[in-house]
């Protein structure tokens, strides 16, 4: 029979700095209130399913969501530096508006090569697909036939669902992932099939 891995990927709460619409990236900012129910809508959601093991980004937004959601499971969430949003360089912290009265010819420049181009200082979403798919198969390998979950990131979460569906990243901002959101892949020998997106 063949062995079916399911992975059911989540994306953290709302945070302290989401009604500013700042490029946070992996400026360490907690959740608000909001995101502190959402997080416990997602632990009710799981609390009678069995999960083998829960891993997140070391980021708080997502480490702290995953230990309420993992709380009612008695296992303690794994969290790692790899599952981390991307790096956002020298825009951290900034909003978008900010971003094109500063750098108007290398936003333009990034929107044109999103897999490839890099922000000062930060990353581009090619190094990203690399750090986190290396992470996520190694996962995938060692918990195989189990059931997993992943809080973590917006463009982790993108990354993630666009390599399970073959598809390009420079159309990575076509796919949206709400706050508190979950995506269901079950990986099997075959490849993954995605049954769930931004539920």
């Amino acid at each position: 029979m063949e062995t079916r891995t399911r992975l059911y990927l989540a994306r953290h709460g709302e945070t302290t700095l989401s009604a500013e619409y700042r490029y946070i990236g992996q400026t360490d900012v907690d959740i608000n209130d909001n995101g502190l129910e959402q997080m416990e809508r997602l632990k009710r959601r799981f609390q009678d399913q069995e999960i083998h093991a829960f891993f997140s980004s070391d980021l708080i937004r997502a480490r702290k969501g995953a230990e309420i959601i993992a709380s009612c499971h008695g296992l303690e969430p794994i969290a790692c530096p790899e599952f981390r949003e991307i790096h956002l360089g020298i825009w951290e912290g900034m909003t978008r508006e900010e971003i094109l009265e500063r750098y108007p010819e290398e936003y333009a420049a990034r929107l044109q090569d999103l897999v490839h181009r890099r922000i000062e200082g930060g990353e581009s979403f090619g190094d990203v697909r690399a750090r986190v798919m290396g992470k996520l198969s190694r996962i995938l390998v060692e918990r195989a036939g189990g059931t997993i979950l992943l809080l973590a990131h917006g463009g982790v979460n993108r990354v993630i669902l666009f390599d399970a569906l073959k598809l390009d990243l420079a159309n990575l901002t076509r796919l949206d992932q709400s706050y508190g959101c979950i995506n269901i892949i079950d990986y099997y020998d075959e490849g993954p099939v995605v049954k769930l997106v931004n539920g």
